[in-house]
């Protein structure tokens, strides 16, 4: 786990006269599982999206495998294996589950795009059961699992799991923690951005933290929360 596959240099991102990211340097390494927290409002929302392609940084650069992501859009950057989900799910609400599945397969212009690609996707997350029924049929954390098998189509490099575990139940956020594992498992490099604690710590191999824009700590997962500014800034002592 030595090569990197994403370094942030310098990253900045200003909504007018505010801005929201500072100066953000970063790295992650092949394989790594890295868990990103921070309070409400301190850039990491604004950092994924900046990296995902939602919108421009203003100063700095993304680098993923070797290369510069500057001027790609979304989808060209998942193409070259950055994936992401988001912290509501957002099936289409019209689509069966396996369908919602074959969009981004389709989308992805993979030679794979099949409904055994598919539905093996909806294996990994355990819906194959359900592979034709409505999203509105399913429990949260379903759509949780389907929002994973959507945003790993593609077998992504790089995944961004953007509270993915918001709103579950202490053994729903252990069915979703085992997912990503397997993923892992599997050579997914993983980068969880998380407010359940208990599922950081357990899941991060490193932790991240960001307050108001800045990356402020970086390190072994308890040597940082033991901090006394991040226990100040985000755990409020």
């Amino acid at each position: 786990m030595s090569d990197v596959i994403l370094r942030a240099q310098g990253v900045g991102k200003r909504f007018g006269g505010f801005t929201a990211l500072q100066g953000v340097d970063f790295e992650v390494c092949a394989g790594e599982r890295l868990g990103l927290i921070g309070p409400n409002g301190s850039g990491k929302s604004t950092f994924t999206n900046c990296l995902a392609g939602a919108f421009p940084s203003h100063d700095g650069a993304f680098t993923f495998k070797g290369e510069a992501l500057a001027g790609l859009k979304g989808h060209e950057r998942a193409r070259r294996g950055l994936a992401r989900t988001f912290q509501l799910p957002r099936p289409f609400r019209g689509l069966s589950v396996i369908e919602n599945v074959r969009v981004p397969l389709a989308y992805g212009a993979r030679h794979d795009a099949t409904d055994a690609r598919a539905m093996e996707c909806l294996e990994s997350v355990e819906l194959a059961a359900k592979a034709h029924r409505m999203p509105k049929e399913l429990t949260q954390v379903e759509l949780r699992r389907l929002e994973l098998a959507r945003a790993t189509a593609l077998r992504p490099d790089l995944l961004i799991a953007d509270e993915a575990m918001a709103g579950l139940s202490h053994a729903e956020v252990d069915q979703i923690l085992a997912l990503l594992f397997r993923l892992n498992a599997a050579g997914t490099t993983i980068i969880m951005i998380e407010h359940v604690m208990r599922a950081v710590t357990e899941f991060s191999q490193r932790l991240a933290v960001f307050v108001a824009g800045r990356k402020v700590a970086d390190g072994e997962p308890h040597a940082v929360l033991s901090m006394p500014e991040v226990e100040e800034a985000y755990l409020g002592k």
